[in-house]
């Protein structure tokens, strides 16, 4: 059975380990070694996200499976270490919330994880009064998001890490 919940703090560990497997797995294909290793410098774990109350954990039968969420802060995308962080609240009126790093275990892909996390945020920023989502997509996730109704507004290279990174900003109204 697969169940949804809020991340706490003591999820961190595990929530790193996930995202590491899936950054190493799910982007082959789509990026070079090269890319995927110079992926990790904007990619990652970041504890606001589970601070704010806005990251989710995706079990199934009390394993982690998939990880993700939103925010209503103006960081766009990255983990704690990564540069370009933003932590400036965002105006639910004028500017659209984040989708946040969303990740699945490479042995738990097309489950319907990624869409459960998809809605759920989605749900949570419509509630704050939000009525737009967007994201720095990675191109493994791009199909995902394409199929979810996300729109592509731009494609450019993420530039953090030794060699640049395709990204692309997605967005959709809520």
């Amino acid at each position: 059975m697969i169940e949804i919940r809020l991340a706490n703090s003591a999820d961190a560990p595990a929530i790193a380990a996930l995202m590491d497997l899936a950054i190493a797995e799910l982007q082959k294909g789509f990026l070079t070694p090269e890319q995927i290793a110079s992926s990790r410098a904007g990619m990652g774990l970041d504890l606001q996200l589970i601070a704010d109350g806005t990251y989710f954990c995706v079990e199934e039968d009390g394993d982690l499976v998939g990880c993700g969420g939103w925010s209503r802060r103006a960081t766009l995308y990255g983990g704690n270490h990564s540069a370009g962080r933003d932590p400036r609240l965002l105006d639910p009126e004028t500017e659209r919330a984040r989708i946040r790093a969303m990740y699945t275990h490479p042995d738990h892909t097309r489950k319907g994880i990624g869409r459960l996390i998809l809605d759920t945020a989605e749900a949570a920023a419509r509630e704050e009064g939000f009525k737009a989502l967007e994201m720095a997509a990675t191109m493994s996730g791009k199909p995902l998001y394409s199929a979810c109704g996300y729109q592509v507004e731009s494609e450019w290279f993420d530039e953090n890490g030794a060699v640049p990174v395709p990204l692309a900003t997605m967005w959709k109204p809520i």
